[in-house]
């Protein structure tokens, strides 16, 4: 019995040229219009200025180096994100030790026990 192989055209096949993130430089217009040019010839969108825009272009959102943090607000921040764990672990060892407890009270009505339910005592005075 053949096997069928699927027919492959060359036009299906693109070699990318690797580029680090860490590099020095970034790439010129040239370069990423070519590639844009190799990769996807219908979806390449240019600019009012005839060029095509970096894809990874992250620079419209840096913060301007010589603008200091809000220091007062990343303060607030970790505040409230420590007020929210503790109050979740809180809410967590509470629900535990209940459920523990039904648990405990639960096994005991299940052995025929009949003393299971928890008396609550107040000193006298």
């Amino acid at each position: 019995m053949k096997t069928e192989r699927p027919i492959i055209s060359d036009d299906e096949h693109v070699v990318l040229k690797f580029r680090p993130r860490t590099s020095a430089h970034p790439p010129t217009k040239r370069e990423e219009s070519g590639r844009a040019r190799t990769t996807d010839k219908t979806t390449t969108a240019k600019t009012s200025s005839g060029t095509t825009p970096a894809a990874n272009d992250l620079s419209r959102y840096e913060q301007p180096h010589d603008e200091g943090d809000d220091f007062r607000h990343r303060m607030l921040a970790n505040v409230a994100a420590f007020a929210f764990t503790v109050a979740l672990t809180a809410i967590g060892i509470w629900l535990a030790v209940s459920i523990a407890d039904l648990r405990k009270t639960q096994d005991c009505v299940l052995m025929g026990r009949r003393d299971c339910a928890q008396v609550a005592v107040t000193p006298p005075g």
